[in-house]
């Protein structure tokens, strides 16, 4: 098992509460551990009965186990505030504004919200020396998966504007400072260095996610849920990450044999819906199954956690070194 485990899947499906029962069993197993969440419903606060916020804080009650819950609106914003100062300190003060303006025009385009969310899960990965499991509630989805190809488009682009920016230094700057001025200029640029570091972070974000992270994916036991949890399979696979498993939850508890009634009737038939659906995702997806959890009926809490952490069938074994 990996440092860095994720669980997604579609909204509705129970992630928080599965990576909230795994999170419990790796620290019952001794494994110091972190759940962060970034549902902005903030039901890990629910889940353990105790407010969370952006920094992680201990679960009461649970040695060994903190938790943080993630603000995707106030990721976004501390983003966008980041992207104006960055800049800001580079352009002349009559450009500052026209600078915002863009830059808040580009935080309401399509992936911005989850590039900055993806910001912040690189942010907690790189600052989890203390913990031996990092459990995340809500996977990046294929639009933040693809800023892992960007390293290799930067290399490109930030070579480019090296270029450029040598092209621009003319005859008449290179005689006055000369060229080793002229190339310590460059290298010294601070556009160019944040576009550099930015590269890094994402290369540190590809060789986490494929190096050291396991995804599983939770489901109900519906056709939605079903092509979602494909389409999900698709966009991981085709960034080389690892799926360690399915785990089919909310299925609806059979009636007993002596029940008979209209009640009774819709559970049978709806039970055996369910089985035909999970015969199928056993059938039609190369994951495992790893679990396949009974609705409750009471929220998931307290004892209830644990009996959802125990019908999980994901190992908690630290790999070494993590």
């Amino acid at each position: 098992m990996e440092k860095f485990v994720f669980f997604g899947g579609k909204g509705g499906v129970g992630k928080t509460t599965v990576s909230s029962a795994y999170a419990l069993k790796c620290a019952r197993e001794g494994l110091a551990t972190l759940v962060v969440s970034t549902d902005p419903a903030h039901s890990t606060s629910d889940v353990f009965d105790q407010p969370f916020g952006d920094e992680p804080r201990p679960v009461e009650g649970h040695d060994g186990l903190d938790a943080m819950e993630i603000d995707p609106d106030e990721a976004v914003d501390e983003h966008l505030m980041e992207t104006k100062r960055a800049l800001a300190d580079q352009v002349s003060p009559a450009m500052v504004n026209e600078i915002d303006r863009q830059i808040e025009l580009a935080h309401q385009t399509p992936g911005a919200y989850e590039a900055a969310l993806f910001d912040r899960f690189i942010d907690v990965m790189e600052n989890a020396e203390e913990y031996d499991r990092v459990v995340f509630d809500t996977a990046p989805t294929g639009g933040a998966l693809r800023l892992l190809s960007l390293p290799e488009f930067l290399e490109d682009w930030i070579d480019r504007l090296i270029e450029k920016r040598t092209a621009s230094i003319d005859l008449y700057e290179r005689a006055a400072i000369g060229d080793r001025e002229a190339r310590r200029q460059i290298d010294d640029d601070p556009i160019i260095a944040r576009l550099r570091e930015r590269k890094e972070m994402f290369e540190f974000a590809g060789r986490t996610l494929r190096e050291e992270a396991t995804f599983y994916l939770v489901l109900n036991p519906d056709e939605l849920s079903i092509r979602e949890t494909d389409d999900a399979l698709s966009d991981l696979d085709e960034y080389g990450l690892d799926v360690g498993g399915l785990v089919v939850n909310r299925l609806t508890p059979a009636p007993d044999d002596d029940e008979h009634g209209r009640g009774a009737t819709y559970l049978r038939e709806r039970c055996a819906t369910e089985r035909e659906r999970i015969a199928r995702i056993r059938e039609d997806f190369a994951q495992p199954v790893v679990a396949t959890i009974e609705t409750r009926v009471e929220e998931v809490r307290g004892e209830l956690l644990d009996e959802v952490a125990a019908e999980l069938e994901i190992g908690v074994v630290a790999t070494t070194g993590g």
